[in-house]
């Protein structure tokens, strides 16, 4: 659901506002002095907190708690009558309390008992749990409280059933946002206690026990509102006889595993309902024919479930004449788009309906121009269809949108010159389609523009100053300028022209896509607030700016373009920097020694860098991906490489990298593509290749098109190539060619399945070549272009027949061979000393007649040397 939803929900909630004034009309916000007895209690609940790192309590001292924050008194008693201290700013990104920087953290302390009188408690998205987790079974003995709300808490366990004591509660909220200790109950029979209850919010516990929940709501007649989302629920399909809810205004029950038709569901006998949430629950089947009766609905939430596809032609919406968001989102519905538009269009709610989600279905045709009459729209999302045709000039009559998102079409032609009119509108997605033509300069007036994506698109034409004529009487120097408060533009893949602004610096973006188009000119000072800058894949030219202040950067992509000169060394002062592709470019010098950026990719291949292998990238413990190719980088690679165990690629081919490959590479647990060729390097190949597990597991890959490879070709090395090669299953690719590899082909080669390129010409192998299924199927055309330049093997695919002598040593070589490993050999040779000394000392110890032999035969061979000595 869109987050402008709860703004239709005010009049749903108004009542809980008058709960809230008729059980508190006696308030006083300062004056007076409350009982000592009760600021005692609220003191104790204060030493209960250890953490409060808002100073949401600092006000909590002197003799008048009725002057504390949060707190409430009645007038004329002076006792206590609100708690109120929910977490006045939660965190968006935190799940509950215990996560948010911004809580209460401690527990909830009994002495809240001694407040006799309190009718309102909201302790809300803070982190008050016990060392066991489960709700405190006092808070039911509370027994003046009209208002109970500790959502976000972090609770677990189960619900204590004690709450059905407090017969005066009418507000009640016990939901869970997604945390991982898991509350639930069994049986909320408990419930039926609370005879005025209005609302209730159990969403996230889980009441996966409970089938006859239904039955207990129906018994509470005074329920307005219902939430249960990701409860866990099995099904809605009971029956209910006698129906009481006939005061429900609100029901929400998204996100459970119902699995039965929606028809047959419980709530559509409640007529009065405003708010229907049935989002991912399952639901197959046609719209009931009652939905036609709720006339006063103005909320209907369906998507991601498995309705009737033909649900266009059904026409059971035509009666909402109060509906004002519909969401039927991922729902495969399969139609005509005029024929929904029209339908909707000509009923009641046209003029009322302010958001319509359609996106991720199978929608055929074009966007109808009667779009035109749902004046009052604000949101409309029609992405992921298959809609064909134009963008209808009626769009511009929609001007209340604020979103508008028709992405991933087949949508064609060029953009109306009616958006003009569209100045509420602040998000724009018209990505992934084939519209053309150039952008028409009365874009120039939607200032209120926050989001715009246009790639994949063919747009063309050059950005130019008329796309800015009435932006707030200025005329700004380029396009950019438009959107000085966007925070978001994605105009990659398309056909634009143009250049990026000098001012670029001054504006709020704080993602900017670009990528593969036809920008050109210098690239200007970043904006301040960017986190990623993607202008790849375009024809900019000069040097980067010598002072890079974006301190927020997390991702560069500056590829495939004519940047030139030095990487400026101020790109250290970007610390957040995880992804940086300058590949493709001019630039020259060395790499900046940034020993505080601990970089995930860093591509740096196909310009003129220089030096030796960076030392400061051996802070960068959680390197994915290095390609540092066609350089001119020399000198040894550092034992540490093998210290990158998260390093998936390595790419270091075409430069002048000396000296033998560092045994520790074969350290790299998850790497898949391995490329050293064209180098000075030499020595034999790492014996523990079968150490390469990535290249042993098919389907490791989360870069696209990365395949397991190894790459060593023109490096000078020697030695044999490792029996054990073929521990490396998903290989997929290797060159040794233009080496002086010696010895025979190993025969465990033979067993890659997934080997689809294999080149060994031009080393000093010897042997029969090996034959196998696998090798069978390489190189159709020519196959013993592979092994060519090694005189000494022979068998197929070259013309050279192997001799008898040939073929029984191949086959005693490679089947009775072993490698030669130094450290099974030093320590086979160890146990070998030892035994065999202990041996001699336990025979010499134990058989007397052997001991006096051995030390005669040492005394006569003593005399001797002794006497040679001498003379």
């Amino acid at each position: 659901m869109n987050p402008t939803n709860n703004q239709l929900l005010l009049p749903i909630f108004f009542l809980l506002i008058i709960i809230n004034i008729s059980s508190s009309s006696s308030y006083l916000v300062a004056g007076g002095s409350c009982i000592p007895e009760e600021r005692a209690a609220l003191l104790s609940f204060n030493k209960s907190i250890t953490f409060d790192p808002g100073n949401n309590l600092a006000s909590w001292h002197g003799d008048d708690c009725c002057r504390w924050r949060g707190i409430r008194c009645s007038n004329h008693s002076g006792h206590v009558l609100d708690l109120r201290l929910r977490n006045p700013n939660p965190s968006s990104s935190s799940g509950q309390g215990c996560a948010d920087t911004n809580a209460l953290f401690g527990q909830i302390s009994p002495s809240l008992l001694s407040l006799k009188h309190l009718r309102h408690l909201d302790l809300s998205m803070n982190c008050l749990v016990r060392p066991n987790s489960t709700l405190p079974e006092f808070l039911g003995f509370m027994y003046s409280l009209r208002y109970l709300n500790l959502s976000g808490i972090p609770f677990a366990g189960r619900i204590p059933p004690q709450l059905g004591k407090l017969s005066r509660l009418q507000y009640l909220d016990l939901g869970q946002n997604g945390v991982s200790e898991e509350m639930y109950s069994t049986d909320i029979t408990w419930l039926t206690n609370l005879s005025q209850l209005q609302y209730i919010s159990m969403i996230n516990v889980n009441l996966s026990g409970i089938a006859d929940w239904p039955h207990t709501l129906n018994m509470i007649p005074s329920l307005r509102v219902v939430r249960l989302s990701g409860c866990e629920l099995q099904s809605a399909n009971q029956s209910l006889v006698h129906f009481n809810l006939t005061k429900l205004e609100m029901l929400d029950l998204s996100s459970n595993g119902f699995d039965h038709p929606i028809a047959s569901c419980w709530f559509w006998k409640a007529t009065n309902l405003k708010y229907i949430n049935l989002q991912w629950d399952g639901l197959v089947g046609k719209f009931p024919q009652q939905l036609g009766n709720m006339t006063s609905l103005q909320v209907l939430d369906v998507s991601y479930n498995n309705l009737n596809k033909d649900l266009v032609k059904a026409g059971e919406l035509n009666n909402l004449c109060s509906l004002e968001i519909l969401d039927l989102t991922g729902m495969e519905i399969i139609g005509d788009m005029t024929m929904l538009i029209e339908g909707l269009s000509s009923q009641c709610a046209r003029k009322k309906l302010l958001e319509l989600n359609l996106s991720q279905n199978n929608f055929t045709g074009a966007l109808p121009n009667s779009i035109r009459r749902f004046t009052s729209l604000r949101m409309l999302d029609i992405s992921f269809n298959n809609l064909i045709g134009s963008i209808p000039p009626g769009i511009g009559n929609l001007t209340s949108l604020v979103s508008l998102d028709l992405s991933d079409n087949d949508i064609s032609g060029h953009l109306p010159t009616e958006v003009m009119h569209l100045l509420s509108l602040a998000s724009l997605d018209l990505s992934s389609n084939r519209l053309s033509g150039s952008i028409p300069a009365e874009i120039g007036v939607l200032t209120n523009l926050t989001s715009l994506v246009l790639r994949n698109n063919t747009f063309s034409g050059v950005i130019r100053e008329e796309h800015f004529a009435g932006l707030m009487g200025k005329i700004p120097d380029w396009f950019w300028s438009t959107f000085s408060q966007a925070t978001y533009l994605d105009m990659s893949q398309n056909q634009i022209s143009g250049s990026l602004p000098a001012h670029l610096g001054d504006m709020a973006f704080e993602q900017l896509y670009i990528s593969s188009n036809q920008f050109t000119g210098p690239i200007p000072p970043f904006p301040r607030k960017i986190n990623v800058l993607d202008i790849s894949n375009n024809s900019f030219s000069g040097t980067l700016p010598p002072h890079l202040e974006a301190p927020q950067l997390q991702t560069l992509l500056m590829y495939s373009n004519r940047i030139g000169g030095n990487i400026p060394q101020s790109i250290c002062e970007l610390q957040l920097l995880g992804d940086l592709d300058l590949s493709g470019n001019l630039l020259v010098g060395e790499i900046p020694q940034c020993s505080e950026i601990s970089y995930n990719f860093l591509l740096l291949s196909n310009n003129m860098l220089s030096g030796k292998f960076p030392a400061f990238l051996q802070n960068c413990t959680g390197l994915q991906f290095l390609d540092l190719a066609w350089n001119k980088f020399f000198g040894s690679l550092p034992a540490w490489i093998g210290d990158f165990r998260d390093l998936q690629i390595l790419r270091l081919s075409h430069n002048t990298f000396s000296g033998s490959i560092p045994a520790g590479i074969t350290n790299l647990l998850s790497l898949q593509y391995l490329d050293l060729s064209d180098n000075n390097i030499s020595g034999a190949i790492p014996w523990h290749l079968s150490n390469l597990t990535g290249m042993t597991m098919k389907g490791f890959q989360p870069f696209s098109g990365a395949s397991m490879s190894s790459g060593l070709v023109t490096v000078e090395l020697s030695g044999e190539i490792p029996n054990k090669i073929g521990t490396l299953q998903s290989l997929e690719s290797l060159d040794l060619s233009k080496n002086k590899l010696s010895g025979g082909i190993p025969s465990s080669l033979s067993s890659l399945a997934f080997l689809s390129y294999l080149n060994l010409s031009y080393n000093n192998l010897s042997g029969m070549i090996p034959s196998g299924r696998q090798l069978g199927t390489l190189s159709a055309d020519d196959p013993s272009l592979m092994y060519i330049g090694n005189d000494g093997l022979c068998g197929p695919p070259l013309p050279k027949n192997c001799s008898r002598n040939d073929t029984l040593i191949h086959g005693y070589l490679h089947n009775d061979k072993q490698e030669f490993e130094p450290m099974t050999f030093y320590f086979g040779f160890g146990i070998g000393l030892v035994v065999g000394i202990w041996v001699v000392f336990c025979v010499l110890l134990f058989n007397k007649t052997w001991r006096i032999a051995y030390f005669r035969l040492f005394d006569k061979l003593y005399d001797r040397v002794y006497v040679f000595l001498v003379s």
